[in-house]
């Protein structure tokens, strides 16, 4: 189980990536085409049609499926600074379980509107409003997608926490 998890964030990351390439493709296609335009006079516009719309649905895709994969890195912003005055060891660890529990469950909370959400789009046949008319539940999936992985993530966190007894996640600001 551990090592399909470990998978799991890794290829969400990997999928979060590609994402962000292909924004910066996209964007560079575009911006060819319009030079090519420039040079070339209104005779020979060329446009990708809704080219901003999938570099917006992309960039939401990229940002949510990023998230369990940058917060098993120790790679999100955490606040540390009331962890490091907690000089006792219990202490600290019922603030770690605290605050990965309270997480956990937000997470899981908005998993479940943002699920609500898509089947809702998809039953009403919701569209975009671009060129290219897509249906806007395609879009919601990855954001409902990077949302489940990151429930994930926060719950497998709190567990490993739990039995470890000690927090699991590297504080990046101490090295």
């Amino acid at each position: 189980m551990r090592q399909f998890l470990d998978k799991l964030y890794i290829v969400s990351g990997a999928i979060a990536a590609a994402l962000i390439a292909a924004i910066c493709l996209l964007v560079t296609a575009q911006v060819i085409m319009n030079i090519i335009t420039k040079i070339g006079g209104s005779s020979v516009a060329m446009t990708i049609p809704s080219y901003a719309d999938f570099a917006g649905y992309f960039l939401a895709a990229s940002a949510f499926l990023a998230l369990a994969y940058t917060l098993t890195r120790g790679g999100h912003i955490r606040v540390t600074l009331a962890l490091n005055y907690m000089a006792d060891g219990k202490a600290r660890f019922a603030a770690e379980v605290f605050s990965l529990g309270l997480c956990a469950a937000c997470s899981v909370f908005m998993t479940y509107y943002v699920i609500h959400l898509v089947i809702e789009s998809y039953s009403f046949g919701d569209k975009s409003a671009g060129i290219i008319a897509v249906p806007i539940w395609i879009p919601q999936t990855s954001v409902m997608l990077g949302m489940i992985i990151l429930s994930i993530a926060l719950i497998d966190l709190l567990v490993r926490t739990l039995m470890k007894g000690a927090p699991v996640l590297e504080n990046k600001e101490e090295m």
